[in-house]
């Protein structure tokens, strides 16, 4: 089956993945394998179709909220589909790049061991590779995970940014923006240097085309200037003096710039005219951590720019926000707040819910409390620092914090018939 598959995959379409595993998975005993994707803003599930059409009885769409393969999504979890039959099993799931969530798989098998789930689960990971490798120039794909058209600032956004979800024995980082289908001016970005994390949120002004265009250069002038070695200080300057150059005052960009140095938990950054980082630590201490703040980039008030420093304990969170998160005003004009924000964070920490899935949740409360629709980007970011260890982890347990498997999948007793 991997070796079928991989020799497919260099010269393949994405739009024939779905034949392509149909055809190769029948030697490791799966008699049925549908591709579902997750959309952009983390609402449904879609169904990537070969060019035989939808197979029949086949649900196109599923929503996230309270359905079975929901649960499999939410928490990166193996789970039955269908009552087990003579050995045959129906699972979903979950189609997991690193720890970046991507959608879930419905396997049909005629076996119901470990060796099946073992298979399922290095079919899955070769499946999340080879969709995060072709997606970049599959138009195929990027349709399948829009519900609705997207603006031009959100189109190079989406484009320029990294993938939200990031882990390795150190680190456990992921993004949530909305509206995910008209973000303007918020972009982020996460980039990893040996044993250093960089951390980067940035707010342009405006919430048109013009703000999407400044978000862009000021994180390309950021990324240039930081991969050329300079340090957070001189990175804000390099933003700013892009902005001057390109808009002459006119334009500007709030932001926070931050290093995490994960041999020691040292948390150091610039605020850019922006919010202060929330820390999260355990379930009852929080911090808005203070700095004093330069002037936004681009704007050339002359206002020096200050190094701050917070050592974190391991299991601490990291959370870097816009003012659309707490801004965003409920039917009696009332803002969400930062209390309301810092709460939901550390309710569903307490919970030991995966660090994305909390993300999702929160962005949708904040869209809940609006009504469904926001005036405003709201973009957070949370970075867990784990410990200075590099160890390989397994992606799930990265991922969730929890078991791999649903409970109620179980192995079969020793002495099951495998050709």
């Amino acid at each position: 089956m991997f070796a079928g598959l991989l020799n497919a995959s260099h010269l393949m379409l994405l739009d024939a993945l779905p034949e392509k595993v149909g055809e190769h998975a029948r030697a490791a005993g799966f008699t049925g394998v549908l591709i579902y994707v997750a959309d952009l803003d983390r609402q449904g599930l879609h169904l990537l179709a070969g060019p035989g059409g939808v197979p029949p009885d086949t649900e196109r769409d599923i929503r996230i909220e309270d359905t079975v393969p929901g649960r499999a999504y939410q928490y990166g979890r193996l789970t039955s589909a269908a009552p087990r039959e003579a050995g045959r099993a129906d699972w979903w799931v979950p189609l997991v790049d690193g720890t970046e969530r991507l959608g879930l798989l419905r396997v049909r098998s005629a076996y119901d061991d470990a060796r099946a789930r073992e298979d399922v689960d290095r079919l899955a990971a070769l499946l999340a590779m080879l969709i995060v490798a072709k997606r970049t120039s599959s138009d195929t794909l990027a349709r399948l995970m829009r519900t609705e058209p997207m603006t031009v600032a959100a189109e190079m956004a989406w484009n320029l940014m990294v993938p939200r979800s990031y882990a390795d024995g150190r680190v456990v980082i992921s993004a949530s923006l909305e509206p995910a289908y008209r973000i303007s001016g918020d972009v982020y970005e996460y980039a990893l240097d040996g044993p250093l994390v960089h951390l980067t949120l940035f707010d342009a002004m405006g919430h048109d085309t013009a703000a999407g265009l400044c978000a862009t250069l000021a994180l390309g002038a950021c990324r240039n200037a930081r991969r050329q070695g300079a340090g957070l200080v001189a990175q804000g300057e390099a933003v700013e003096a892009a902005l001057i150059g390109q808009y002459d005052r006119r334009r500007y960009a709030t932001g926070i710039l931050a290093t995490l140095d994960t041999r020691t938990g040292e948390l150091s950054w610039v605020n850019r005219g922006h919010h202060p980082p929330v820390i999260l630590r355990g379930t009852r201490w929080t911090s808005h951590l203070r700095c004093p703040p330069a002037h936004p980039m681009g704007t050339g008030l002359g206002l020096a720019s200050t190094v701050c420093r917070q050592r974190l304990r391991p299991g601490d969170r990291i959370v870097l926000y816009t003012d659309g998160i707490t801004e965003a005003r409920g039917p009696d004009d009332s803002e969400f707040g930062v209390d309301r924000f810092t709460d939901f964070l550390i309710r569903h920490h307490a919970e030991g819910l995966p660090v994305p899935e909390t993300l999702r949740r929160l962005v949708h409360a904040v869209l809940d409390y609006h009504d469904g629709h926001l005036q405003d980007d709201a973009t957070v970011v949370m970075c867990e620092w784990l410990g200075p260890a590099l160890d390989d982890t397994e992606p799930a347990a990265a991922l969730t914090g929890l078991p791999s498997r649903d409970p109620a999948v179980s192995p079969v007793e020793p002495g099951s018939s495998r050709p």
